[in-house]
């Protein structure tokens, strides 16, 4: 293969043949509740199991392999948002060569340390995936190495393409609609090439964060070009400008794009790991989340895959996350009351509150700052509930019961 040349499904089945038992064979499986509740057959094709957490060492092997041996004495580089630097990492430890990954200062811890246990030397600069990109290719003119893309690269896309290998034949073969993650379009680039050389009449549906749509913006523009700003939690897509080489295949290959908010993501994130018992990143959800959202519409009778491109995620972001969804499903209730300041009046409300079926996550006493009178105390509380009609029917009871209740993000606190 030529540098810069458009990679081929021959290509592509060589990248498959190099890979050969360096990647897994990621499992295909059933989305059922996602799939009950949309009425339609869903299912998952889980890369969040790949090796390193994501499909990127896919591609990464792919191009650390076809290096000669004078070019893998001087070690690689590369730029990334995580995912990409863990790839990397992977695939220079398994050829024994030195890896240097420059990621943005605000890169996921989990990804950060990923990498250097994987041996590779990581260097944080910038605020985005992008300035990190900046700084890697002066790296890369002063010390030689031989720079390894994210995904404007014919190798990269080639080894990315073998998603679409496996996809081919793992998926039933009367057509249906394969849903994909787009940040700078390797992934969906070699998995468009793939199936349409294999399975042309598979829809094919990409998925970006709405707050970095650089692919998009750039098909409106008929050349890439970067957006102003990368403002999402999905880091694994917040590329603000696609490739030269990834742009035409997606303009020419894929049948739409569409956008996913990070409310949106981050819902699709929490229904993964509540219903199919899964951890995603946030990039790993948007196809989740473009369904839940209602912006693909599901065909009759037909399968719809929906590729999880990666699972690594920092824990405490992860908490956050899930909390922030639980809340916006009702699950999560925030309110403020206040009782007489003596001893005692506590517990009657936490033995009502009990009584009616939730759960005290975090209770907290108040007195100045709520400017409460003087023989008055104010009590803060976190409850867990059913849902937001069983949050709503436990403020009712506790009003029924002479206390004035705030739930937060309502105004109804007396003075």
């Amino acid at each position: 293969m030529v540098e810069k040349s458009m990679p081929t499904i021959d290509d592509i089945y060589a990248a498959a043949h190099v890979l050969g038992s360096i990647i897994t064979q990621t499992p295909l499986l059933p989305a059922e509740q996602l799939s009950q509740e949309l009425g339609g057959q869903i299912i998952y094709k889980a890369e969040n199991t790949q090796r390193a957490g994501s499909f990127k060492v896919r591609g990464a092997y792919t191009k650390i392999n076809s290096l000669s041996d004078e070019e893998k004495a001087r070690g690689v580089i590369t730029h990334s948002a995580g995912n990409h630097a863990q790839g990397v990492a992977l695939a220079a430890q398994l050829n024994g060569i030195k890896a240097t990954v420059v990621m943005p200062e605000f890169a996921p811890l989990a990804k950060i340390t990923s990498a250097q246990r994987m041996g590779a030397e990581v260097i944080l600069h910038g605020a985005s995936f992008d300035d990190a990109g900046s700084y890697a290719r002066e790296l890369q003119a002063q010390t030689g190495a031989t720079y390894v893309h994210a995904f404007d690269d014919p190798f990269t896309i080639a080894g990315q393409g073998t998603l679409g290998l496996e996809i081919a034949d793992q998926l039933p073969d009367q057509g249906g609609t394969v849903v994909v993650p787009i940040g700078g379009g390797g992934m969906m680039a070699g998995i468009a090439l793939a199936l349409r050389s294999l399975r042309p009449n598979v829809r094919l549906i990409g998925v970006q964060a709405a707050g970095c749509p650089s692919m998009i913006a750039s098909q409106q523009a008929g050349k890439p070009i970067a957006v102003p700003h990368a403002a999402t939690i999905c880091d694994g897509i917040a590329v603000k400008r696609p490739g030269e080489l990834t742009l035409p295949i997606i303009n020419q290959l894929v049948d739409d794009i569409v956008t996913v908010d990070d409310d949106a993501a981050a819902r699709g994130l929490v229904h993964i790991l509540q219903y199919s018992r899964m951890v995603v990143e946030g990039a790993g959800a948007v196809g989740v989340a473009a369904l839940l959202e209602g912006a693909i519409r599901l065909r009759p009778n037909e399968p719809t895959l929906v590729v999880l491109s990666g699972g690594n995620i920092d824990g405490n972001f992860l908490a956050r996350i899930i909390e922030q969804v639980l809340v916006k499903q009702g699950r999560y209730l925030r309110v403020r009351t206040s009782v007489p300041d003596r001893p005692g009046n506590l517990a009657p409300l936490v033995n009502a509150i009990a009584q009616a079926g939730a759960n005290v996550i975090d209770i907290s006493h108040r007195r100045a700052v709520w400017q409460l009178p003087l023989d008055r105390v104010g009590i803060e509380m976190i409850l867990e509930v059913r849902d937001e009609a069983h949050g709503q029917s436990i403020i009712d009871m506790l009003e029924t019961h002479g206390y004035h209740i705030e739930r937060f993000g309502q105004r109804v606190w007396p003075v």
